[in-house]
């Protein structure tokens, strides 16, 4: 889960692993696996960067890597 800012302010949580398309339109708009959309302040540089971190944290980013390796 990542934490986003609305353009309201207000703080929400998102299950990142959802996160189907991210759009500069100038705003960042996230479009879900569900259908849903959302407009926020950070960058989609930023948003990338918590994903990463997100993903790192559970482990995803290290299976990915590993299982590239023993591809090879």
């Amino acid at each position: 889960m990542i934490q986003v800012t609305r353009l309201n302010g207000s703080k929400l949580t998102i299950n990142a692993l959802l996160i189907e398309l991210i759009e500069e339109t100038p705003d960042t708009l996230i479009s879900m696996t569900t259908g849903k959309k959302m407009v926020i302040l950070e960058s989609a540089a930023v948003l990338v960067d918590r994903i990463i971190d997100y993903q790192r944290a559970i482990g995803l980013t290290a299976a990915s890597v590993k299982s590239a390796a023993t591809e090879e």
